[in-house]
């Protein structure tokens, strides 16, 4: 059976089953459930940095969810948008893949465009630690212009309708890159401002405006449009930090946003 590998563990995330479920552990501990999200914006750097983000997103969805993840990570080496059809791996087991909801986007699938993809796989083990019953849709994502990131949306709510499936929705992002911690806060936070209603055209326009460095818009974007798009109404900033907060180093950072659409 072929099956995805894991390419970062022991980079991004422990490798050791039992070092990766205590820093989990610790990750989820201070989160909580709130409300019925539909979709999250969960960063995916190293979890040393941002981990206890990522968890803040997921956490807020009820950990008895048992439908399917369609996660939504950015090509960071330029690949066309594709998906994988073949089950995870992750050191805390093998997360199967809902083949029937894949076939249904009617998208290229690409194992190998796929092998080395970051954005993905750190997604993983949250999910398979906090959802150990899920199953996963993933989908990297190449062109991030506004058309491409609507049409994938549409793909995502047609492949809902198709196979009834219950859905989360997952964009793997993190937000400014490289930049003073001050600016950071200051252009993520009005980039983010406008997806409280939902607005995606704003959201673009500010990111642009600012020329925020944010690696996975497009992904957020047809998160956010796929939601609205299944009875979506708002969405809330849960938390916001950067990697300074960790290292101290404030001159150079990258920003970390967990939000959630309900």
């Amino acid at each position: 059976m072929k099956m995805r590998t894991c390419a970062v563990a022991g980079m991004f995330y422990p490798r050791d089953p039992s070092h990766l479920e205590q820093l989990l552990e610790k990750f989820f501990s201070g989160t909580r459930v709130e409300g019925a999200p539909l979709g999250i914006v969960s960063p995916h750097a190293g979890y040393v940095y941002s981990g206890q983000v990522a968890a803040h997103a997921f956490g807020t969805i009820e950990p008895g969810f048992s439908g399917t993840f369609v996660v939504i990570g950015p090509s960071h080496r330029g690949y066309i948008s594709c998906v994988s059809a073949v089950p995870w791996e992750t050191p805390l087991g093998v997360i199967d893949t809902d083949t029937e909801f894949v076939e249904s986007l009617d998208m290229e699938t690409d194992e190998l465009s796929q092998r080395d993809e970051h954005s993905l796989e750190v997604q993983m083990p949250l999910i398979k630690y906090r959802f150990p019953r899920a199953r996963i849709a993933p989908i990297m994502m190449g062109q991030q212009d506004y058309a491409s990131a609507i049409r994938l949306a549409e793909k995502i709510g047609a492949a809902v309708k198709r196979t009834k499936r219950d859905i989360r929705i997952v964009a793997s992002s993190d937000f400014s890159h490289y930049v003073s911690d001050q600016k950071a806060k200051s252009d993520d936070l009005y980039a983010i401002e406008p997806l409280a209603t939902l607005d995606t055209v704003e959201f673009y326009r500010r990111i642009d405006e600012r020329r925020v460095t944010a690696c996975g818009y497009g992904p957020v974007t047809a998160m956010v449009t796929a939601c609205k798009g299944l009875g979506a109404k708002t969405a809330k900033l849960i938390r916001y930090a950067t990697s300074g907060d960790v290292t101290g180093d404030t001159r150079e950072v990258v920003g970390y946003a967990a939000i959630t659409v309900i």
